[in-house]
């Protein structure tokens, strides 16, 4: 896990409990299950069980942690090779359902941010910020609430991503549209050192605590419900920051390095453009010719 970002961690830790309670009827935990022990049969075991109650893209989640587990076992020459090979001979789960998550709608968004805007106190401010950087910067839940004063740039909205997925920095850029809106923010919350986005507490008094993950999921629930805006996660607008991108023509590696993805295969399953962008692409070809004009040819 060390090996891991602050944010991919506790979900790693999650699925790694899971196994070792689901093995050892919950005498275990991740910490305390002998990993190198384990062979073909308890990693079989362990993909039947999840398949049958959880979604594919979960339970291949859980086995590649597994997987990993059991390579560090290998390394540390605490686990023999064939032991090894057979172990983690277990394949994926097919995942034949629809992609996850939406698009938000241009309407849609307008809407949220004007619940933000109808909101005097400091909250409102901040909230309409945090819409402002999930939209603008397609940054992740974990990435957002990590984010420092010093970690932006004002003048040209210039974001600095600091050990995000995979332990990675990036840089990101928020539209010129959004930094008046992140400027309001700071005017309130003040320039000195600390979180960029903070809690406020009942009596609209900001205090210089940082968000958390869930924090930011309670402020999406709440917003949306005052909007009417049907159900969405911050990761919806990731999904609508690439799929905006690809639809205005950017090529995908460039997309690729905003999102901050390994490879263009994974910026491709976020794409949610729909079938318009497709009649749309079409259109850009062109049949030479018609019956019309090419009479007396024959």
């Amino acid at each position: 896990m060390a090996t891991l970002s602050p944010g991919s961690r506790p979900a790693m830790r999650q699925a790694l409990n899971m196994i070792a309670r689901l093995l050892t009827n919950s005498s275990c935990d991740a910490m305390t299950l002998n990993w190198a022990a384990l062979r073909y049969k308890h990693t079989a075991a362990v993909r039947s069980v999840l398949s049958e109650k959880y979604a594919p893209a979960y339970v291949n989640k859980v086995l590649s942690a597994l997987r990993r587990v059991l390579r560090e076992a290998l390394r540390l020459e605490i686990m023999d090779a064939v032991d090894f090979a057979r172990a983690v001979d277990i394949p994926n789960v097919k995942v034949t359902k629809q992609l996850r998550g939406r698009v938000l709608t241009t309407e849609e968004i307008a809407q949220l941010m004007q619940t933000c805007f109808d909101d005097p106190t400091p909250t409102g401010y901040r909230d309409a910020a945090l819409f402002t950087i999930l939209r603008g910067a397609g940054v992740r839940r974990s990435e957002v609430v990590n984010l420092d004063l010093s970690d932006i740039e004002e003048n040209t909205g210039a974001i600095q991503v600091r050990a995000g997925k995979g332990g990675k920095d990036r840089t990101v850029y928020l539209p010129e549209s959004g930094l008046t809106v992140v400027s309001d923010w700071l005017s309130l919350r003040g320039y000195e050192a600390g979180p960029l986005l903070c809690h406020v507490n009942r009596g609209s008094r900001i205090v210089r605590r940082r968000l958390t993950s869930q924090a930011v999921l309670f402020i999406l629930q709440k917003r949306g419900a005052q909007a009417f805006v049907a159900n969405f996660s911050a990761h919806d607008f990731r999904r609508t920051f690439i799929s905006e991108l690809l639809d205005a023509g950017e090529d995908i590696s460039t997309v690729q390095r905003l999102a901050g993805h390994t490879t263009s295969d994974q910026t491709a399953r976020y794409d949610r453009r729909g079938e318009e962008s497709k009649r749309r692409a079409v259109q850009k070809l062109t049949i030479p010719g018609s019956r019309k004009n090419s009479r007396g040819l024959h």
